[in-house]
C-alpha cells in the first residue's frame, strides 16, 4: 500500500476551517488565528494555509517543494474556487489571491507578502468587466507587476518606483491617484520594460505566479532581516513560515474603498477596548 502523503495544506473558510488557535506552531500565528475566526463565523475571506512543516521540508530538501504539496496546493484552490464560483485565471470571473508569510511567532515586515496574485493580461479584462471600474483593474495590474518583480524576481524596487515617476511627471501627476486610466496603461508597459531589461519575464500563467509567489514566502524565512530579527529578540526552535493564501478583498477601489488595521485590544495597554 503506499504510503499516504503527509498534510501540508489546511482549508478555512464558509464557516469551517481544518485548523485552529493552538496549531501556532504547525500554521503559523496568522494561519491559526484565521483558521479560529473562521470556525467562530466571522467574515473572513476564504483561503488556505500551507504548513512550517512544509517550509522546514523545502529547506530540508535543497529549496524543493515536499512529495505531495503540489497535489494539496491544486485540490484547495480549487475548494477555493468551488466556495468562491470564481475560477483561478478565468476571464469571466478571475480569482485573485494574496500570498503571505506567517511564523508561529510575529515578525512583523519581515517576511515577503504578494497581493493580487492571478492578473495577467486576459484576467485583467476580466477583473475590469466584473467590477466595472476600468481604473481599478489597471492600478491592481500595476501594483502586483511592481510587487511580483521586486519580491519573487528580486528586480530593483527602485527601478519600479522611477518608471511609476516619469510617467508621472510626464503627464503633471502629483500623486498615484491623480494618474488615469490611460496614464496606468502607460505605467505598466514602463514596467513590462523593468522586467526586459532586468532579463526578465513576467509570467502570464497564473499558476506559475503561485508557485513561484509560495517559493518567494519560504525564501523569506532566511532573508537578512528575518535572519537579523530572530536573532535580536532571540526567537529560536521554529520550523519556518507558512503560507497563507486568501481571496483578495481591495482598499483601491475609490473613495469609499480602504484597508487598516483593527485591534479587540489596546494593542499597547491591553486595554479592553477597540482601537483602530
Amino acid at each position: 500500500m503506499a504510503k499516504k502523503a503527509k498534510k501540508y495544506v489546511y482549508f478555512f473558510g464558509g464557516g469551517k476551517a481544518e485548523g485552529n488557535a493552538q496549531m501556532r506552531d504547525l500554521l503559523g500565528g496568522k494561519g491559526a488565528n484565521l483558521a479560529e475566526m473562521c470556525s467562530l463565523g466571522l467574515p473572513v475571506p476564504p483561503g488556505f494555509t500551507i504548513t512550517t512543516e512544509a517550509c522546514n521540508e523545502f529547506y530540508r530538501r535543497g529549496k524543493k517543494w515536499p512529495a505531495g504539496l503540489a497535489e494539496q496546493v491544486d485540490k484547495h484552490l480549487a475548494r477555493l474556487e468551488k466556495i468562491s464560483g470564481k475560477t483561478f485565471g478565468g476571464v469571466d470571473n478571475p480569482l485573485l489571491v494574496s500570498v503571505r508569510s506567517g511564523a508561529a511567532v510575529s515578525m512583523p515586515g519581515m517576511m515577503d507578502t504578494v497581493l493580487n496574485l492571478g492578473l495577467n493580461d486576459q484576467t485583467l479584462q476580466g477583473l475590469i468587466k466584473l467590477t466595472n471600474n476600468e481604473r481599478f483593474g489597471w492600478d491592481a495590474y500595476r501594483r502586483f507587476m511592481q510587487m511580483f518583480g521586486d519580491v519573487v524576481l528580486g528586480i530593483e524596487h527602485d527601478a519600479f518606483e522611477h518608471a511609476l515617476q516619469a510617467v508621472k511627471d510626464k503627464r503633471g501627476a502629483k500623486y498615484d491617484t491623480d494618474l488615469d486610466v490611460e496614464g496606468l496603461k502607460e505605467v505598466v508597459e514602463e514596467y513590462k520594460k523593468v522586467y526586459a531589461a532586468a532579463g526578465k519575464s513576467f509570467p502570464q500563467d497564473v499558476r506559475e505566479q503561485l508557485s513561484v509567489a509560495i517559493d518567494a514566502v519560504f525564501n523569506s524565512w532566511n532573508n537578512e532581516r528575518a535572519i537579523k530579527y530572530r536573532e535580536i529578540h532571540n526567537i529560536k526552535g521554529l520550523l519556518g513560515t507558512a503560507v497563507n493564501v486568501q481571496i483578495m478583498v481591495f482598499g483601491n477601489m475609490g473613495a469609499s474603498s480602504g484597508t487598516g488595521v483593527a485591534f479587540t485590544r489596546n494593542p499597547a495597554t491591553g486595554e479592553n477596548k477597540f482601537y483602530g
